[in-house]
């Protein structure tokens, strides 16, 4: 090992430059810099991508590229299991140093100690980072020293502890090392197949989103702009734009946490935007911080009840037509029907109706959350370890701070409340357009006259709906009951 040995950056869920621990502290040393992204959709413990977040990738990686390449780096794309690649990368380049942002999934933590463990035994010296939460889980504990279950006292507990670190800037410059012969084998981008092509079901996504750091920037100004001025009031509103759409650039590392934490704390200081609507949204940042904390200290929050009564819920089988009218956005229920479109056209669900289309497959249908998670993972832009299932069993009851666990959206009102005048149902569910606001949440009790008029023959052009609410959420009681301890 030589002076020259050089230090190696591996990108995982960090993909940007800025506010980037590992390849700041990379550059830092002085030491020739290999920056490395290994596409391991194989290795055991790890979860691989779903469909919708290999488009986001694909682009983040180009972005990141970019992005290295204007301050004098590289970054080199290897395929096959991590643990063999690094091995073999740092046996080929004499490396002195392998650094990572730390990821808090169960499988990711046993394979990260196992890759530092056998890079320990090469006398190789393995470094990790935090770079993707404001607050680590071991941090917050409560006055027992236990970890918490409900929200609220984390996240007041949370704004007790000293502040987060300030992001940092981007390396000025780094001196990128040679890739030797021996080195496993680099592939192009386009050779990792992320995109889809026959058919193009992502088309649709190019005009809407920007992956990568200089993307996620323009999102948070923009938010910061507009957005936030009314997002406390509402953000809730699917028919108007209010949320931040951070969450696929958060779920990449296009942006840091802190980097959208401090941007709204300024934005509060300097008075453009209001206090009240700048602590709501930064609660809601402090809800992926919760997540986090919760997939870490409740490891099997995958695929297990974090409320173990739940083991024994009557949970239905779906036949393939009923799971097929839900993810198709063909229930009969508007605002669920244009949630599930909303997913297909845009990677993405405003996250009010991610609770209502929900709630309407494992209330409405009995159908058992984990299989709704998995769809949320493989079409879903944002698809997130920790949010999307601490989400899923939030909304099943079963999740940390679900009371009251019997808690079921009626999707009528639901709709009639955050969408009156039923703009968004419009929008992803064209065939209703000319339908009254008085019917456009319930088209079935709409006098026929009035269907007719509107161009609308329920069960041809628009569905009825596929179970009655009223009786639906009677049988899901009475299936919570027999769970009820």
């Amino acid at each position: 090992m030589t002076d020259s040995a050089p230090v190696i950056v591996w990108f995982r869920d960090d993909l940007r430059i800025s506010d980037q621990p590992a390849l700041l502290a990379a550059a830092q040393s002085g030491k020739p810099v290999l920056c490395v992204y290994i596409f391991d959709q194989i290795s055991k413990g790890l979860r691989p991508h779903g469909g919708a977040s290999l488009w986001w990738l694909h682009h983040s990686l180009a972005a990141l590229k970019t992005d290295l390449e204007s301050i004098g780096g590289r970054l080199d794309i290897v395929e096959g299991k991590s643990a063999d690649v690094l091995n073999t990368l740092v046996e080929a380049t004499g490396a002195s140093e392998v650094m990572w942002t730390r990821r808090y999934a169960k499988g990711e933590i046993a394979h990260d100690e196992m890759v530092k463990t056998s890079l320990k035994t090469k006398g190789i010296e393995a470094k990790s980072f935090n770079g993707q939460l404001l607050f680590e889980p071991w941090t917050v504990q409560s006055k027992t020293g236990d970890f918490y279950r409900v929200f609220t006292p984390f996240w007041k507990c949370c704004l007790t502890l000293p502040a987060p670190a300030l992001p940092t800037k981007a390396p000025k410059s780094i001196s990128s090392a040679s890739w030797p012969r021996s080195a496993p084998a680099r592939v192009k981008l386009a050779d990792l197949n992320l995109l889809p092509t026959k058919p193009n079901w992502a088309k649709s996504f190019e005009p809407l989103w920007t992956p990568g750091e200089q993307g996620a920037k323009a999102q948070l100004a923009a938010f910061l702009k507009k957005g936030i001025k009314i997002y406390s009031d509402d953000r809730n509103r699917p028919d108007r734009e209010a949320t931040s759409k951070l969450s696929p650039f958060l779920r990449f590392g296009n942006i840091s946490p802190r980097q959208v934490y401090y941007a709204a704390r300024h934005a509060d200081e300097t008075g453009s935007a209001p206090s009240k609507q700048v602590e709501k949204f930064l609660s809601e940042i402090g809800w992926r911080e919760f997540a986090y904390h919760l997939l870490f200290h409740a490891p099997d929050l995958l695929n297990q009840n974090f409320q173990p009564r739940f083991d024994h819920f009557p949970w239905h089988k779906p036949s393939p037509k009923i799971w097929s009218r839900w993810t198709k956005g063909q229930t009969g229920y508007p605002i669920v029907d244009a949630g599930m479109r909303e997913l297909w056209q845009t990677g993405t669900m405003h996250n009010r109706v991610r609770m209502i289309v929900a709630s309407f497959l494992v209330k409405d249908l009995l159908i058992d959350w984990r299989k709704g998670e998995e769809w949320f993972w493989d079409t879903l832009l944002d698809a997130d370890p920790a949010n999307n299932p601490a989400s899923w069993q939030w909304v099943a009851g079963c999740g940390a701070d679900a009371a009251p666990y019997f808690r079921i959206f009626n999707p009528i009102l639901q709709g009639e409340k955050f969408d009156p005048e039923g703009v968004y149902v419009r929008r992803f569910v064209p065939e209703l357009d000319n339908l009254s606001n008085d019917y456009i949440h319930r088209p079935w009790e709409a006098p026929p006259a009035l269907l007719l008029a509107a161009g609308v023959k329920l069960g041809t052009d628009y569905p009825r709906p596929m179970v009655d609410h009223s009786e639906a959420r009677d049988a899901a009681l009475a299936a919570l009951a027999e769970i009820k301890v």
